[in-house]
């Protein structure tokens, strides 16, 4: 994304890049009984830390006050982000907990038009569950596009 705004000369839209930069956290199993049994958090090859996100941004020189870096795991950083609107979410939380986190607080903020994008609907039930729990608690009718086996997308046309 913070190619494409270079490519188009767009200075005034931000990135705000989410992460805990540490791979995943422990399942809050008695909040979230899909998750129970996960063990995503003893996966270390799941965690690159922001050192190495800002040097992978850094060697196409993209690295800049555009990108917004909110580090820290989703139930702590996403209530209090500085985000106003977006264009576009994605979302890849892998878990129930840390899609619903997501949603719970950046779906709102969605602009009318804007995209949500989740990449794990296909291949992880927690995040399945996630998706399908909020959007019918919000009655979100917008028809879910599948991108490939497990990336779904959706157009965002009513508040």
């Amino acid at each position: 994304m913070r190619g494409l705004l270079e490519a188009y000369c767009e200075r005034n839209r931000k990135i705000y890049a989410a992460d805990s930069f540490q791979g995943l956290p422990k399942p809050d199993e008695k909040k979230y009984s899909s998750d129970k049994g996960a063990a995503f958090h003893k996966n270390r090859l799941m965690a690159v830390s922001l050192e190495q996100v800002k040097e992978n941004f850094a060697r196409y020189n993209l690295l800049d006050d555009q990108i917004v870096f909110l580090q820290g795991w989703f139930k702590d950083t996403l209530p209090k982000a500085p985000i106003d609107k977006l264009a576009i979410l994605r979302l890849d939380g892998d878990m129930y907990g840390s899609t619903i986190e997501a949603l719970e607080n950046l779906y709102p903020k969605l602009s009318i038009g804007g995209y949500c994008i989740i990449d794990d609907y296909g291949a992880l039930q927690g995040c399945r569950n996630a998706v399908d729990n909020y959007r019918e608690r919000k009655n979100i009718k917008e028809k879910i596009q599948f991108v490939d086996w497990s990336g779904v997308y959706w157009r965002k046309t009513s508040p």
